[in-house]
């Protein structure tokens, strides 16, 4: 198996499985037949023999904000919030020949998939707990996406040029945003698709992007995901009931949601040549996305 890494220092697929080795070793876990069930900007694999979720960082934003992750997930745990959990009895998180890997415990999946209805609750519950880690940074989302346009695979210098004069203007919008909301830690990626059903409830997932920042953005995924992807049902309508704020109806919603939409863009760009799966559907957004197209719909990420 070749141990070559990608060009900017990202994640090839290549390595993965040995990688996934070599930090089940180091934890005392068998890797058996893992499921890779995620490879863009993690590669998540579910461990068959072990109750056991393996992250590894797929590039050096993702990297950047393992520690954060890792923070946050013992806030949560201490404030007994429906998070997902940290593997005890491990280092955390795992450095493994120049990667960083973070072990969590499996929640089964129980009952019927959690919606906006829950995603509310979770929210609500969030964003009512006092005293963040001191080191939860604030909120930069335009350090994150330029950090991945400077490790992109194969792209051309047309659509860098683009998509950083994207970063340029919408930057200057989120200065002049007046904010209904109080500012406070925000989740960051706050969609269904971080929610899992568990046992005991809902539990909430995946704090790569957790800050301190506008509540808003907190409520944006779901609303842009009810307008730009390709989903049968509309789950914004009872998150903004759930949660008594409707985003869609803030004035700066506009450009939250041009910022939803190049992170959903630039998201994969650190593993286009490594996992060409994705290849096609990033094109197709790459597309209406320059185009400035809002009604062309988007899929999911395979």
């Amino acid at each position: 198996m070749t141990t070559t890494t990608g060009p900017a220092g990202g994640l090839t697929r290549e390595r993965l499985g040995s990688l996934l080795a070599s930090a089940c070793e180091r934890a005392g876990l068998v890797p058996g037949d893992a499921e890779l069930i995620k490879f863009t900007n993690n590669a998540v694999f579910r461990l068959e023999r072990e109750p056991v979720v393996v992250r590894i960082a797929g590039s050096s934003a993702a990297r950047s904000r393992v520690p954060t992750v890792v923070s946050v997930a013992r806030w949560l745990a201490g404030h007994d919030f429906p998070a997902v959990r940290l593997l005890e009895g491990c280092e955390q998180p795992l450095r493994v020949d120049g990667h960083l890997v973070t072990l969590w415990e499996r929640v089964p999946h129980v009952g019927p998939r959690p919606g906006g209805a829950e995603l509310a609750v979770l929210l609500g519950r969030l964003h009512a707990l006092p005293d963040p880690p001191p080191d939860v940074p604030p909120w930069a989302p335009m350090a994150e996406v330029r950090q991945r346009l400077a490790e992109p695979e194969e792209l051309s210098p047309h659509d860098r040029g683009f998509l950083l004069d994207e970063c340029d203007e919408i930057e200057e919008r989120l200065a002049g945003l007046q904010c209904a909301l109080p500012a406070g830690l925000v989740h960051g990626d706050a969609f269904t698709g971080n929610v899992i059903a568990g046992p005991a409830g809902p539990v909430l997932c995946d704090f790569d992007g957790t800050a301190i920042g506008p509540r808003e953005w907190d409520l944006v995924p779901v609303a842009v995901g009810r307008l730009r992807m390709d989903y049968p049902w509309d789950e914004h309508t009872p998150l903004a009931e759930g949660y008594g704020f409707d985003v869609t109806r803030w004035p700066g919603f506009p450009v939250l949601r041009r910022l939803r939409e190049l992170k959903l863009v630039t998201s994969v760009l650190p593993v286009l040549r490594s996992n060409p799966g994705v290849r096609a559907q990033w094109e197709h957004r790459m597309r209406s996305f320059k185009a400035r197209d809002r009604t062309v719909r988007w899929q999911p990420y395979r």
